[in-house]
């Protein structure tokens, strides 16, 4: 197993860095609507993807994947943290949460266990090997996707060195694995829970590779002992090449069920986007996934929240490109979604969601002029913006 680098203490960081403050807006939350954490070529990084927001006592806590050589999914990828504390109005000094040396860490998956306070950080790691030959189960134990756990008892300050949970977390015919992207969730019963995905292995005597999208599939992991151990939930892979699961996002409604919404990754669905509830605290599923085709997009990751009696729903709009970050709702704890705040024309991909207060939220997404990887934008959204 490849070691961390050491984690710099915050205060350490604060000393190094001088050179993150790109983007920051005044800190007056009155008057603040945008700032900008993470900027490509800004910070050691050439790129920065996948964002993921929790907020942790009264800090935002902003994560990514901090990507070395360009924004290629492959290569030296680390997780990197911005801290704010007005709201994100204005960002702390950079800090690298995890480095596995030339290797990818990445898809971080942050909840806040709600009993401790404590950050609990779910990720996966691979070798200098990409997803197709993973999926074509070409690489080593060593650098196949292995699933890694940290935590932070000082509300994101600092974190523990990654241990590995890959044994308890996937199971033997899984090639690839990706934990979310974005944030994880903690029901009212104190349960943690991970969307997650996979592939699977193509049966025996296929002709296949394993590397055609029918085999992805998704799964949930949950934890009821604030994030030390963990087992995995349901599962929902056929392979019929109808409705193939990847990249999951999840919310708990009002009745305690937890809705579950996926990426539809090239199937023969309707839409490209599914959706399923879980009525057990995701240890299984009501019904598999099925087609959630209201909601208009091209297939790209996106996000869900609950507040109050409302889902929200954060993800591109145009059918035929990244582009037109737009936020959804629905009335109806997800069978039907309606447009209702466009936040910009650009190109814009992957996003999450955070609750700031009782009246606003916060947007973390990929966005740019020309390319949707030119920075990671925060934007504090009014939730009476949500009912015009």
């Amino acid at each position: 197993m490849h070691l961390s680098r050491t984690v710099l203490p915050l205060a350490l960081a604060l000393t190094l860095a001088t050179t993150l403050t790109a983007g920051a807006t005044p800190a007056d939350k009155g008057k603040c609507q945008e700032s900008t954490p993470f900027k490509s070529g800004v910070g050691g990084y050439a790129s920065y993807r996948i964002p993921a927001v929790v907020k942790a006592k009264d800090t935002l806590l902003a994560f990514a994947e901090g990507r070395r050589g360009g924004s290629s999914d492959t290569g030296d990828i680390d997780i990197v943290l911005r801290h704010s504390t007005d709201g994100g109005c204005t960002w702390g000094p950079q800090q690298v949460v995890t480095d596995q040396g030339t290797n990818t860490i990445g898809n971080p998956a942050p909840v806040v266990d709600p009993k401790t306070g404590d950050v609990v950080l779910l990720s996966v790691r691979n070798g200098p090997v990409s997803e197709a030959q993973i999926l074509r189960g070409e690489a080593s134990a060593e650098d196949t996707r292995r699933v890694f756990l940290q935590r932070s008892t000082d509300h994101g300050r600092t974190f523990s060195a990654p241990a590995e949970i890959t044994a308890t977390t996937k199971l033997d015919n899984w090639r690839w694995y990706a934990t979310t992207p974005g944030h994880a969730i903690a029901l009212r019963s104190g349960r943690l829970v991970v969307p997650a995905n996979h592939s699977i292995a193509p049966p025996a005597g296929s002709t296949d590779t394993g590397a055609e999208a029918k085999y992805y599939g998704g799964h949930s992991l949950y934890s009821d002992d604030g994030g030390r151990t963990w087992q995995i939930g349901y599962v929902d892979d056929n392979p019929d090449g109808y409705l193939n699961v990847n990249e999951s996002t999840a919310a708990q409604l009002p009745d305690g069920r937890v809705y579950f919404n996926t990426r539809e990754h090239n199937g023969t669905a309707p839409g490209t986007r599914a959706d399923a509830y879980s009525s057990d605290g995701g240890k299984t599923l009501d019904k598999p996934f099925r087609p959630q085709a209201t909601l208009i997009g091209p297939v790209v990751q996106a996000s869900v929240l609950a507040v109050g009696n409302t889902l929200l729903y954060s993800g591109p709009a145009d059918p035929a490109a990244r582009a037109a970050m737009t936020i959804r709702t629905s009335k109806d704890q997800g069978v039907t979604w309606q447009s209702s705040l466009a936040i910009s024309g650009l190109p814009a991909a992957y996003s999450d969601l955070v609750s700031l207060d009782r009246g606003t939220i916060g947007l973390l997404y990929e966005t740019g002029d020309f390319s949707a990887n030119e920075t990671i934008t925060f934007r504090r959204i009014p939730l009476k913006d949500l009912d015009r």
